[in-house]
């Protein structure tokens, strides 16, 4: 999946599952979704996991910073890449951003609101990276969706402390181009096309 292709999915689907326990696996391939972050697993056992999202024809993104045994470096970004090939990654990083990029992998920034310095240091690093798309954490702070949505073109995914339906539309509503919850009992929630169509 190519950037492009990418972003038209999420602005179509506008659902992610954040999968964090194995026992969820089989509940968000059944889900409608732009993509699946699997925030669990080690070497051993990740390429399984992608090679099963990737089987139903779901994009899938590992969380690397949860992932064991992998290291963050080119080489284990390369290892990523060439043998586990998942979609993309999902990362606080910088670095891994952009070692991502260069092997040809989506990148999808996380990044975390917990005061001004935070937003506008966040700003920054995403401008310095151009990720494929950024995640603002928690998404409960829809005035600066807003506010990251008047600078970047980069689509943005409001993820965290998201627990019912209306919360997702509200963050859809100030601009948020998908939500991303790990909640298996949300994954049943469809957002397709605009936050108040479901399906």
């Amino acid at each position: 999946m190519n950037q492009t292709e990418f972003r038209a999915r999420l602005a179509k689907i506008k659902l992610i599952a954040s999968v964090k326990e194995a026992k969820y696996l089989e509940k968000a391939a059944e889900a409608n979704l732009s993509a699946a972050v699997l925030s669990i697993g080690n070497i051993g056992v990740i390429k399984g996991y992608v090679d099963f999202f990737k089987s139903r024809e779901i994009p899938v993104f590992l969380h690397l910073e949860r992932i064991g045994g992998i290291s963050y470096d080119r080489e284990g970004i390369a290892f990523l890449a060439h043998y586990v090939k998942p979609d993309g990654i999902v990362t606080t990083r910088n670095t891994l951003v952009k070692l991502a990029k260069k092997q040809g992998l989506l990148t999808i920034q996380r990044l975390f609101l917990v005061d001004s310095d935070s937003l506008k240091s966040g700003l920054q690093s995403v401008q310095d990276t151009q990720p494929d798309a950024v995640e603002l954490m928690p998404a409960l702070l829809p005035e600066y969706i807003e506010e990251y949505r008047n600078v970047l073109d980069t689509p943005i995914i409001a993820g965290g402390l998201l627990r019912k339906r209306e919360q997702m539309e509200e963050v859809l509503q100030h601009g948020a181009t998908a939500v991303s919850v790990g909640s298996p009992s949300l994954w049943k929630e469809s957002f397709i096309d605009d936050y108040s169509a479901v399906i």
